[in-house]
């Protein structure tokens, strides 16, 4: 059970919650046209997505980690050693398809973040996308458990999560509806279903 400014003290409660106010705060994100200033690539710019997204419902919003993680078998950087994963991460090209997944699965692996670290990543590779190359990931394209299989393998081998990204690709940067059905996807995989962005 994390901490939270809500005084929530049940899980089920505190998921609700945490789904409807960050689910507000990415559409407005969006809406807002406050998406389009961030430092694409960084992880300032990651830290203030996650920081928009989670900062009424998190004392940690935007901040790094001072515990160790894992999910399943797959264990996150260790927080010895997160200070400098980020600091190469921010030093990553950027300028092809193949850099920027590359750049997103280091960042994957870092898991900066308590809590909320694939929907605000997956914000974040977008952004890149959009700056770099004119284009976006249609999430809702992509199969909740094939992406995760192939970003369990990513460090080893990105070929599968960079051909699954590549074929959801599209030039509709700035529209509305591929971004909240996008959003609507990225908490899907996470078992947040309760909610759906349009309707918040």
């Amino acid at each position: 059970m994390l901490e939270n400014k809500l005084g929530i003290t049940d899980q089920i409660e505190l998921a609700k919650a945490e789904e409807k106010l960050s689910k507000q705060k990415a559409k407005e994100l969006f809406e807002s046209g406050k998406i389009n200033d961030l430092e694409a690539g960084s992880f300032l710019g990651l830290s203030e997505i996650h920081n928009y997204l989670y900062g009424d419902i998190y004392f940690f919003a935007g901040k790094v980690r001072d515990v160790n993680i894992a999910k399943g078998n797959f264990r996150f950087a260790p927080v010895m050693y997160l200070k400098t994963a980020l600091e190469n991460i921010d030093t990553m090209t950027q300028k092809t398809f193949e850099e920027i997944v590359g750049k997103y699965v280091e960042m994957n692996v870092a898991h900066p973040f308590r809590e909320g670290n694939g929907r605000s990543m997956r914000i974040w590779l977008d952004s890149i996308l959009k700056k770099e190359l004119e284009k976006v990931v249609d999430w809702s394209l992509i199969d909740k458990g094939t992406y995760f299989s192939a970003m369990e393998r990513s460090p080893v081998n990105d070929l599968e999560i960079r051909y699954l990204l590549k074929e959801a690709l599209t030039d509709k940067v700035d529209d509305r509806e591929i971004f909240m059905k996008g959003i609507d996807m990225s908490y899907f995989y996470e078992g947040y279903t309760e909610y759906r962005i349009e309707d918040l």
